[in-house]
Formats: structure tokens, C-alpha cells, sequence
């Protein structure tokens, strides 16, 4: 059912290029729902071109915040009056809340991340993690491994340039050398990913409606008894979800992460707890329903 938009009606969103995969939407609007608030989350398709210009027409436009997805993660950090300590750090930002006119800046990506992997009993702390990609996603949780006290992060990205820029930052910031990096297509990406506890892909390959491209890692390279973890959540069963499960490792998908992460910011817009079971069960039937055609 659409919400009943109304002349008091809070409008939050979502930015992204493109933005149509998106399942926040009936995620969030069923949480709106549930706690009677007269709210409404909506998707804007917002080209890279025309961020800085929607960005800064959210408090002429009474619109409460905002969260941001491909590609805007990294960009929309310098367009903030404001950020969160991480998402300083991280250079990064996911969640956009309009405070008195001021643009605030958080990373829930992160936080939602840790809160998925803790559902499935993954603990972190003095780990080794294998994050595949060097983009916003990739930010965002990088700098929550280290907050989880892992042993080691490993960044490998198919331009060896992004990856040693993370590692470098994340020993920055964890004040020890952390990190390090590979590039995807060399020998030490292979060593680096099967030594790892957890493997963490925050690309989008495999993301809807490219479901059956092969995985960004070769598969040979999961071992068994190792947590795989794909960001995309676009179809729940990844080509990375399917053949990590084949190899024998563990899987966590990206719906989980989703869920927490929207949950956080919908704390952070409302100032309210968000019934977390009320969006999983949205989130899950979204999925289910797209799935099914």
C-alpha cells in the first residue's frame, strides 16, 4: 500500500545512479508505518553530475536527510558542513541528515556491517579480512574492521593505486600498520584472500540484473571454513554467495547489512528505535517478490 502523503509528511530518501535496484524504500516506509509517524522514504535518481546541486537543495527543501549509495559514498563527503569521526576518516558517507539547515554527514555501512556478521556469531576481533574493492563501501567498512579490533585488513582492488590509498589510510588512522594491499590481479591477492578469516567483496559485480557474471574473485581461491560476505544484496544469492558455499565456506549476504545500515540512519532521522523485524520482514519480501518476477 503507498503511504498517505499528507501536508506534515517528513520526506527522507535515497541517492543514487542508478537508483531503480533499490529495495530501501519499502524497507524503510514499512518502518514508517509501524510506529505511526506520518514519513515517507523515497528513491531520487541523482547522476554524478547533479549531486553537489541535490545535496544542497535538501534544507530549501525541507527534506529530513538522505542516505547515498553507487557511486556517491566518496563524493558527497566534501559536501557536508559536518562528519561523523569515521566518515571523516573514511572519506566517506552514506547517511546525510539536515540539521538546522546543516548538512551532516555519518556512516552507517560500517556499524550495519558489524551488526549483520554479529547475527551470524562472526566475530572479528584479531581476525584476518580479505576486503575486496577500494570504493565508498569499501571505506565505510574498512575503518569498522579496525574498530572491531582485527588482526589485519587486506585491500585488494583492481587499481592497485585505490587499494595502497586505503591501507594507508586505515594505518593512519588505526595508528599501526593495519593494512596492506594488493592489486586483484596479482599472486599476493590470491595469498592474501586465502589466508583471510573473513572475505568481504563491496564491489558490485553480480549486483541485479547482472546475477549471472562470475565472481570477482576466481572461486578456487575460497577455502573452506572461511565467511564470505557480499555487499550486494540484489539477488540475495550472489554469484559469490553460490560458489563460496560450493567451496565450503560460510556465507553472509548483503541483506543483513542493508537492514542494519537503514535501521541506523532511520535512528538517526527519527530519533526513535527502529523495529528492526519490521524491516527485515519488508526488506526479505521485497526480495522475495522481485525475485518472483
Amino acid at each position: 500500500m503507498a503511504a498517505r502523503i499528507s501536508g506534515g509528511t517528513q520526506v527522507v530518501g535515497v541517492f543514487g545512479w542508478p537508483i531503480e535496484h533499490s529495495l530501501s524504500p519499502p524497507m524503510h516506509n514499512a518502518a514508517f508505518a509501524a510506529a505511526g509517524l506520518d514519513w515517507v522514504y523515497v528513491p531520487f535518481a541523482v547522476p554524478p553530475e547533479g549531486l553537489t546541486d541535490a545535496i544542497r537543495a535538501l534544507p530549501a527543501l525541507g527534506i529530513v536527510g538522505v542516505n547515498c549509495t553507487i557511486p556517491h559514498k566518496a563524493a558527497v563527503a566534501a559536501l557536508m558542513d559536518e562528519l561523523s569521526p569515521v566518515a571523516a576518516a573514511a572519506g566517506a558517507v552514506n547517511t546525510v541528515h539536515v540539521v538546522e539547515g546543516r548538512l551532516k554527514g555519518y556512516l552507517t555501512d560500517g556499524p550495519g556491517l558489524l551488526r549483520a556478521l554479529q547475527e551470524e556469531e562472526v566475530r572479528l576481533n584479531g581476525q584476518r579480512v580479505a576486503l575486496i574493492g577500494a570504493g565508498g563501501s569499501a571505506r565505510a567498512t574498512a575503518f569498522a574492521f579496525v574498530q572491531a579490533g582485527v588482526r589485519e585488513v587486506s585491500v585488494i582492488n583492481r587499481t592497485a593505486e585505490r587499494a595502497e590509498k586505503l591501507a594507508a589510510d586505515l594505518n593512519a588512522y588505526a595508528g599501526a600498520e593495519v593494512a596492506q594491499w594488493a592489486g586483484l590481479d596479482s599472486e599476493r591477492a590470491r595469498e592474501l584472500v586465502q589466508r583471510a578469516f573473513l572475505v568481504a567483496d563491496s564491489t558490485s559485480v553480480g549486483m541485479y540484473p547482472q546475477g549471472d557474471v562470475p565472481p570477482v574473485i576466481p572461486a578456487e581461491w575460497i577455502q573452506p571454513g572461511q565467511v564470505v560476505c557480499d555487499y550486494t544484496y540484489n539477488p540475495l544469492e550472489t554469484c559469490l554467495v553460490k560458489a563460496a558455499r560450493a567451496r565450503g565456506a560460510r556465507t553472509v549476504s548483503g541483506a543483513g547489512m542493508l537492514m542494519h545500515q537503514g535501521a541506523l540512519a532511520w535512528e538517526r532521522w527519527t530519533g526513535l528505535q527502529a523495529p528492526v523485524e519490521v524491516m527485515r520482514a519488508a526488506l526479505l519480501e521485497a526480495l522475495g517478490a522481485e525475485a518472483s518476477g
